[in-house]
């Protein structure tokens, strides 16, 4: 409990401690508040945290609280936070590093401040199987408590920055170790949530950390430029600013340079060495109204040409996360390229603490629309990944999908404005839009020009998307998508799909393997015995069966040992049938120099002789044969040693089913031309789905080809008849 007399202390000392001080001068009181009520609180806050974190030391040796917690609080004062939030610095690790309760904390500060405080809180007693699992875990624990109240992800960036700021105290190990965690998390969500003075100074510390040569290197030669560079941003600015004064604009106008990181990435990117760079700052030009960031940059381009493809206008067009500024380069003095920013005051915050300049204290409640439309991205991942696997491989793949930093904005054919990552495709676009269209898209016009839908967008596009009811995902998708909303619900319908394959095929195995045992009877005996092989219905254990999992035998050893001469016995009369069946079932695929074996073709990627493929042994269903690059290829890492190299027997003469995608212009006559091209190759045709939407037609071929080569020609010939926009081999 908190010493009932510490409350007198300012009373009997005559005045607050400095560091209290310090901190209560930082923070912005509003003018519809009692500043004396805020600092009492302020004040119980500092004198809970002092007593509770009594007697800890840091690793440096200094006092916990005031080494540590004050200096949190102190950021988040600098920042322009509520005092709730500021608060909440102070005591944010109460909870995991003290006898501290959450009753304790709701009693004394209630409940806003003791869930943000939880939300910050890290994962103590629960035991994890490894680092990523670890790392996993509490970030989706954040991510969730960030759902809430963004104040939690605030608090946690504050207490990040000031941990990198101390990180010499621990291990080489352990500082590598949090290094890594911060650049792959920390920095791509500050900038996600608009904080760029965060993002770069976090970066310099990672850098500083993980690459501390270059970092020295680096500090150095812009130490020894410093004022090189001063004298060239003033010859840039000078006739701006007279040419500004002729039109009365005020303006603040300065130099900044580009933060470690940054220039460290352009010397990695453009292998160029730090002298051969010359966009080592930004100058920035801050002004008052919207109207006059466009004034300005008229008046700027008359007095240096600027360079078309590098201008940006973010402010008719916002990020994701807020910003807005407008971006030009200039050819500046000596034919340097110059980087010129140009917003407003209010652009000018926001672009520096992102959602924090957002916030804004009223009656405790902080959330305007402006800003939860700028999280809209947040909460929308997490539930995502609330619906995702439990994997924490793939949980923080599709994690650091979302977070990366560049996106491009396209336009629905009605003109609403849709953000996307850089490098989306159609698909992406489709399922933004809507997760139904997503699954049923046939096809896309880009530009109001058909387009395959693996085309990579680009800013300004307009993109129409092409449905079907009878349209399914594939596997293919996944090679060009980008967002995780997309390839988490392609993942999710393709995993159905398997899964009722996979119950089929097991339910098959069962019965076959239990007639050949003479076991038949114990059918409903197995499928009721799930739990004791360890799944929770009867539907899993029968998938298990059917992608290889578990055996029949493997079952049969659990729930009812059987006397092992059977076993045995049943043994060889399986294998002899295996091999008769195998023999029965060629497709011509060689093992080793072995033809004639039991061979299912992936139906995800349908290899034809020419395609480069492996075989993959399926327990009780023999050989499938997927080609190498196929993305379904099952248990890839985790059962290498079930992959065996198979080869095609090109002594046969085998037909292979493929189907091809063909998108042409709707005219009279043109499935007639497409289908006498393909018979002229002396391909058979054995199922044509041809469909016709604005004007816009789409063929699917089921053919029969003998090989790649012959594929390759007919896809050649139909390319070029008049009117085909594009033919594509499809299910790969």
């Amino acid at each position: 409990m908190p010493n009932p007399l510490s409350k007198l202390i300012p009373y009997v000392v005559g005045e607050f401690p400095k560091p209290f001080l310090n901190l209560y001068e930082k923070m912005v009181i509003p003018k519809d508040t009692n500043g004396k009520t805020i600092k009492e609180s302020l004040w119980k806050a500092y004198e809970f945290g002092t007593v509770r974190h009594q007697g800890q030391k840091r690793r440096s040796g200094k006092p916990y609280f005031s080494d540590h917690c004050l200096q949190v609080a102190n950021i988040l004062a600098k920042w322009k936070m509520d005092h709730i939030t500021v608060m909440a610095g102070l005591l944010h690790d109460t909870l995991e590093d003290t006898d501290t309760t959450l009753k304790d904390l709701e009693d004394c500060f209630g409940e806003d401040i003791t869930r943000l405080v939880d939300g910050v809180t890290k994962l103590g007693n629960i035991e994890f199987s490894n680092q990523q699992e670890k790392q996993a875990e509490n970030f989706m624990k954040l991510l969730l408590s960030v759902a809430k109240d963004l104040r939690v992800i605030i608090i946690k960036f504050a207490d990040r920055l000031h941990n990198m700021q101390t990180l010499e105290y621990m291990s080489k190990l352990k500082q590598r170790q949090i290094a890594r965690e911060t650049n792959d998390i920390y920095v791509p969500l500050a900038h996600r949530l608009g904080m760029a003075s965060v993002k770069w100074e976090l970066e310099d510390w990672v850098l500083q950390t993980l690459h501390k040569k270059s970092h020295l290197e680096i500090d150095s030669k812009l130490k020894s430029t410093n004022r090189q560079r001063s004298r060239y941003i003033n010859q840039v600015i000078s006739p701006i600013k007279e040419e500004l004064k002729k039109y009365q604009i005020q303006v603040d106008i300065y130099g900044r340079p580009k933060s470690h990181s940054s220039i460290y990435r352009k010397m990695i990117a453009r292998g160029k060495t730090f002298e051969e760079i010359y966009d080592l700052f930004a100058i920035r030009i801050i002004v008052e109204k919207v109207e006059q960031c466009y004034l300005t940059l008229g008046i700027i381009h008359q007095v240096y040409s600027p360079i078309q493809e590098r201008f940006k206008d973010f402010i008719a067009m916002p990020k994701s996360n807020g910003y807005q500024s407008i971006h030009t380069t200039l050819i500046g003095p000596r034919g340097h390229m110059v980087e010129i920013q140009i917003r407003t005051r209010e652009m000018e915050q926001t672009a520096e603490i992102g959602v924090a300049a957002h916030w804004r204290y009223k009656e405790g409640k902080t959330v305007t629309a402006d800003l939860d439309s700028n999280v809209k991205w947040l909460r929308e991942l997490v539930t995502v990944l609330q619906n995702e696997s439990s994997d924490p491989k793939e949980f923080m793949n599709l994690l650091k999908i979302d977070l990366f930093d560049d996106e491009i904005f396209v336009f629905t054919p009605k003109g609403d404005l849709i953000q996307l990552p850089l490098n989306a495709c159609p698909i992406d676009f489709a399922f933004q839009i809507h997760t139904q269209v997503g699954l049923s898209c046939l096809g896309a016009k880009v530009n109001h020009k058909v387009a395959p839908l693996n085309t990579i967008l680009k800013n300004g596009d307009m993109v129409e998307i092409l449905t079907s009811k009878n349209q399914q995902p594939s596997y293919g998708w996944l090679k060009f998508v980008t967002t995780s909303k997309a390839r988490t619900n392609i993942s999710r319908f393709l995993w159905r799909i398997e899964k009722k394959e996979s119950i089929k095929i097991g339910t098959e195995i069962l019965e076959r393997t239990l007639r050949k045992l003479k076991q038949f009877k114990l059918l409903k005996t197995i499928k009721e015995s799930y739990e004791i092989c360890g799944y929770n219905s009867t539907e899993a254990l029968l998938g298990a069966i059917g992608n290889g999992s578990i055996t029949v035998r493997d079952i049969f050893k659990k729930i009812r040992p059987l006397n092992e001469n059977v076993l045995e016995e049943a043994k060889e009369e399986s294998t002899e049938n295996f091999i008769d069946f195998a023999r029965s079932s060629a497709k011509g695929i060689k093992l080793q120099g072995i033809k004639n074996l039991m061979v299912n073709f992936g139906k995800c990627c349908s290899p034809i002789p020419g395609d480069d493929m492996i075989g993959f042994i399926t327990r009780g269903r023999g050989i499938t044969v997927h080609q190498t690059s196929c993305k379904s290829l099952p248990l890839l890492s985790e059962d290498s040693d079930r992959l065996i190299p198979v080869e095609w027997d090109v002594s046969r003469k085998d037909l292979f089913a493929v189907q091809i995608k063909i998108v042409c212009e709707d005219r009279k006559g043109r499935l007639k031309e497409m289908t006498e091209c393909i018979a002229g190759e002396n391909i058979n045709i054995t199922s044509v789905d041809a469909k016709v939407k604005d004007g816009v037609g789409i063929s699917l071929f089921v053919i029969k080809v003998n090989n790649l080569r012959q594929l390759d020609r007919l896809i050649r010939k139909l390319t070029k008849l008049d009117g085909i926009d594009y033919v594509e081999r499809t299910g790969r």
